[in-house]
């Protein structure tokens, strides 16, 4: 059985530093990670022991990039991260509320008691992607979905989002430009990118807005 180094919590908090009150909650979401983690599977098992770097830290620093907003949306939320992460930092700002999509039943069985284990600012929804997103548009100032699909396809679930005035956050690992490269055949792009402090070779995608591109 893989379990958490202690050392990378250690690591992850010099990264990307939380408050006493914050460190707690989110110590109490990887303790119940541990525990349903064998019968749920809810983040690779290779990643279990650097949980702290490969998964709290890399999801705080999506918060970290938009602190200020404060109805986020989160899709393919799976074991909770970025999601979960970023509704314990709302709890701790006391405002705003983050909602979460993930069509795995089970998982969302998970989402729900980690949420009120950790008090996390969160609503889950066991619904797929494409049946729920459009209920958000105008409704959330962030979208965010970490390791679900390739650019264009997230750029096509989140289009009315974008449009809408919400700010996508996509963390994106080596193959980022690749990813651009080919999105931009179907969609006029406006983004910029931010290292990961995390990844040397990932990337945050900063979208504001995407534009179908017209039938050739």
């Amino acid at each position: 059985m893989v379990t958490v180094d202690k050392s990378d919590r250690q690591r992850a908090l010099r990264l990307t530093p939380v408050s006493r009150e914050t460190e707690e909650r989110l110590a109490a979401l990887v303790a119940e990670l541990e525990r349903w983690q064998a019968a749920k599977n809810l983040v690779s098992s290779a990643t279990l022991a650097d949980v702290w770097t490969r998964h709290i830290a890399d999801s705080l620093q999506l918060f970290n990039l938009a602190s200020e907003r404060e109805h986020w949306l989160d899709l393919g939320s799976g074991g909770g991260f970025p999601g979960l992460v970023i509704g314990i930092c709302l709890a701790e700002c006391g405002i705003g509320q983050i909602d979460l999509v993930e069509s795995n039943a089970r998982k969302c069985a998970f989402l729900r008691h980690a949420a009120r284990v950790t008090g996390a600012r969160v609503k889950v929804h066991n619904a797929r992607i494409e049946d729920a997103v459009g209920g958000f548009a105008g409704k959330v100032d962030v979208v965010t979905a970490r390791a679900l699909a390739p650019l264009a396809q997230l750029l096509g679930w989140c289009e009315e989002l974008l449009r809408t005035g919400a700010l996508g956050l996509f963390p994106k690992g080596q193959h980022l430009d690749t990813e651009l490269t080919d999105s931009a055949r179907y969609w006029k792009i406006q983004a910029t990118t931010v290292s990961s402090v995390t990844d040397d070779a990932a990337r945050i995608l900063m979208v504001r807005s995407a534009e179908r591109r017209a039938d050739p």
